[in-house]
């Protein structure tokens, strides 16, 4: 339906939310972190990523990142730029030795399944593939030294626990895609060597920049695959990346307004009490969400497992007869925005993002805006 053609449908000011930025990445921004900006004009924005005030942000980062997660010893923060897209290939050429295991069960987990594939100097990758809505499980396999998960699949609201495939080799990594779970979900770090993501969901921040909490056995891999003399573009050497953090900064220069934001947000977390904070408030969202789904007689949750049902990224199938399409439009015309599906999975659903910035109650208020909408088409 073409916008010019909606109903003029006004949704009540007393049922909307606070903010309406529902979008599953970028994600809504706090406030108190753009006002960061502004107090940064003078300060760190337009200066020399080389000198203290931009480093001291890297290190601001790399060491909350590591009391956030209770990194174990040994672990390190290593950053860089290009985003969690660009560190598919990063790990094509310095993390998988000779073959990887993929779980693919969405857009994204499958594109880095994808990137493995290309790869010419790797065996074919070991693919598990499961239908959207659901999630497949690893399964240790003799030949594979590097097992690659996803801990939420933003494309279809998928989430699943991590944890290193049972009878997998010592000397096997499990590297976890987190870009929309991190911050949001619970994990433990003695389950991955690697948990690599971007921070424009969790942490309420830009693009442009990937993060990587990784255990001393990644660590030493990356070593190894560099005393091989595989070849590494130097924009894709993790152990560029790896020296270049350990002095808090990037190889290339980094969007400082990326790492304020991503600051600020990773210290609000952790003022207010850490990871069980910033999981408790998509906890509470995801129980608005899915428990109006479920109330309601013409929404359902489109994942059918509760426990796989994401608290980061909600989707909500609709029946028939109520067109989810015209309902985010109806949203977006009243400041309620970025509800709609992933494109490609191509179904009649809405796509709710519930990272920490959200209120729990915003999520609540949308289902009421929801709801009122739908009332009025019928």
């Amino acid at each position: 339906m073409p916008d010019n053609a909606l109903p003029d449908i006004k949704i009540p000011p007393a049922l909307l939310p606070g903010d309406g930025r529902f979008g599953s990445g970028p994600s809504k921004v706090r406030q108190a972190a753009f006002s960061s900006l502004m107090a940064a004009a003078r300060g760190p924005l337009g200066t020399s990523h080389r000198q203290k005030p931009v480093k001291s942000l890297v290190g601001r980062l790399r060491s909350g990142l590591g009391t956030l997660f209770n990194l174990p010893e040994g672990y390190e923060v290593v950053l860089g730029n290009g985003g969690a897209t660009a560190f598919w290939d990063i790990a094509t050429f310095c993390l998988i030795e000779k073959q990887s295991q993929h779980l693919s069960f969405g857009e994204f987990s499958s594109k880095f399944a994808a990137a493995a594939q290309a790869a010419p100097w790797l065996s074919d990758p070991d693919i598990l593939a499961s239908p959207p809505g659901t999630h497949p499980q690893p399964i240790a396999r003799k030949d594979v030294d590097f097992y690659a998960l996803t801990h939420n699949e933003t494309s279809t609201g998928v989430m699943m626990e991590i944890h290193r495939p049972d009878g997998a080799g010592t000397g096997a990594l499990v590297a976890v895609d987190a870009t929309s779970a991190a911050a949001g979900l619970a994990v433990d770090p003695s389950q991955f060597d690697v948990y690599y993501f971007a921070p424009q969901k969790g942490f309420g921040s830009d693009g442009g920049l990937w993060v990587a909490l990784m255990s001393p056995a990644a660590v030493a891999r990356v070593a190894h695959i560099k005393e091989s003399g595989r070849f590494v573009p130097a924009f894709l050497d993790l152990s560029i990346a790896l020296d270049n953090s350990r002095l808090d900064q990037t190889y290339n220069t980094p969007a400082v307004t990326t790492l304020l934001l991503a600051v600020n947000q990773l210290e609000w977390i952790l003022e207010n009490g850490g990871l069980s904070f910033s999981t408790g408030r998509c906890d509470r969202s995801a129980e608005n969400l899915y428990g109006w789904a479920e109330s309601t007689g013409y929404a359902s949750p489109f994942v059918e497992k509760p426990d796989e049902r994401s608290h980061v990224v909600g989707t909500i199938d609709f029946s028939p007869s109520v067109d989810a399409a015209t309902v985010a439009k109806i949203l977006r015309a009243n400041g309620v925005v970025d509800t709609e599906p992933y494109r490609k999975l191509g179904r009649n659903q809405l796509r709710i993002a519930m990272f920490p910035a959200i209120e729990p109650s915003d999520i609540e208020a949308l289902t009421a805006c929801i709801d009122h909408v739908v009332s009025a088409l019928a």
